[in-house]
């Protein structure tokens, strides 16, 4: 089965913030991922839940794979655009609040081939020891 992904864009959630969550889910099982998600006391873990429960749906809608079959392959979060706001300080001094975005990415795949590398360093492998730019000499 090709992986299917998900992604949510522009997520009012600091991008550290949401790493902590998505590094407790990478690897696991859909199902186990998501009720650690729905335990988590942490604002990134709703969003990150949702994001995870629309790559099951786009596996479900593209391949017809269902949820018990899947696992959590890649997730990564990408900083977003900041959102700079001021805050009155004293003296008629400003003092700057950056509020940070993030963007959420998870990908989900079968059990089987995710078990393995990614199947662009399964390539890269099989390719021979030279690659494109060495080899020998």
């Amino acid at each position: 089965m090709e992986a299917a992904r998900a992604q949510a864009r522009f997520v009012r959630v600091a991008p550290t913030k949401a790493r902590r969550v998505v590094d407790l889910i990478r690897g696991l099982d859909v199902d186990e991922a998501s009720a650690l998600l729905q335990f988590t006391p942490s604002a990134a873990a709703e969003p990150v839940r949702k994001t995870l429960e629309s790559a099951v749906a786009n596996a479900y809608d593209l391949t017809g794979t269902q949820r018990d079959t899947l696992k959590v392959g890649t997730a990564y979060v990408d900083e977003g655009p900041t959102l700079k706001r001021f805050r009155p300080g004293g003296k008629g001094r400003a003092f700057r609040i950056k509020k940070r975005t993030c963007h959420i990415t998870i990908v989900v795949a079968d059990k089987q081939s995710a078990n393995g590398a990614p199947a662009s360093a399964r390539t890269r492998a099989s390719a021979g020891a030279g690659g494109a730019k060495g080899g020998a000499r």
